[in-house]
């Protein structure tokens, strides 16, 4: 065996531990709050208001907070980000405007998402009144997720070969008859990847939420988007830290982060399904 080939299979080696460390991890993470939680799930807990000082009940407004910020986040996330990608990917060029955008994009990819909760505080909250709604709240955490919808969009654009681009031009189809019914299409899948990564983001945050939307407890369902909410990340810190029993209501915590990873599972599970859908489709 030479030198490169030795090397090589010690590398792949290494590679493969290191890979089996992370789904350890994964899986181990998962175990911990599987084992902790599944005790707490039952029809109840997530069907009825938390009571007694939230020692008791269940989550049931936090799933629907959630749930609402999720849809509402994407609404605003999704299209602008998806267009914005096409501009920059498909229309604007290589030019320095199109770098410095780039690069804005990136450095707001960055920014903690505490400071986007005080910017939401201060624009959508304040300046612009929408108060602690869930309207204040989606707008805040679409724009914690723009950055990463921008980013994936435009590696799935950029991944089509510039021969289907040429080629429809030269059929004589126009720039926007190309991106529509060519680009995108071919592209969509990978795009649906970058837009569970941005739910999986948008779901999990805590700071954002906690000044734009979250409520401690909310004895009602919202009606409208300008009603606060219950969210899923916010209740878990509450309960997991505050209180004077904190040992009652640990066992809550753990029942309602499990709750979080399997909704969070079912999107990414749903969006995975429509993927392979559209891959088949164009294959």
């Amino acid at each position: 065996m030479n030198s490169h080939l030795l090397k090589q299979n010690i590398a792949f080696a290494i590679f493969r531990i290191l890979g089996l460390m992370v789904v350890s991890i994964l899986f181990w993470i998962l175990g911990f709050i599987i084992y902790q939680g599944a005790g707490v799930i039952s029809w109840e807990f997530l069907t009825s208001a938390p009571s007694n000082g939230m020692t008791s009940g269940g989550i049931f407004p936090a799933i629907v907070g959630t749930l609402y910020l999720i849809v509402g986040s994407s609404v605003v996330a999704f299209p602008v980000g998806i267009l914005s990608a096409i501009y920059t990917s498909e229309y604007a060029g290589n030019g320095n405007i199109v770098k410095f955008i780039r690069i804005m994009t990136n450095n707001l990819a960055g920014i903690p998402s505490i400071v986007f909760g005080l910017f939401g505080m201060s624009l959508f909250v304040n300046t612009l009144g929408f108060g602690d709604s869930i309207l204040a709240g989606s707008l805040t955490l679409g724009m914690l997720a723009l950055p990463l919808v921008i980013r994936t969009t435009e590696e799935a654009l950029k991944a089509i070969p510039d021969t289907f681009r040429t080629g429809s031009l030269a059929l004589g189809a126009s720039k926007l008859q190309t991106v529509h019914r060519i680009i995108l299409p071919m592209a969509f899948p990978n795009i649906i990847t970058g837009l569970i990564l941005s739910i999986g983001r948008i779901s999990g945050e805590t700071a954002p939420i906690l000044f734009t939307v979250a409520a401690y407890f909310l004895p009602q369902l919202p009606h409208s988007i300008y009603d606060q909410v219950m969210a899923l990340p916010y209740h878990l810190y509450v309960i997991a830290v505050s209180g004077t029993d904190l040992e009652a209501t640990r066992p809550m915590a753990y029942g309602t982060a499990l709750v979080l990873i399997v909704i969070v599972l079912i999107i990414n599970i749903s969006a995975s399904y429509l993927r392979k859908k559209l891959q088949k489709r164009h294959a």
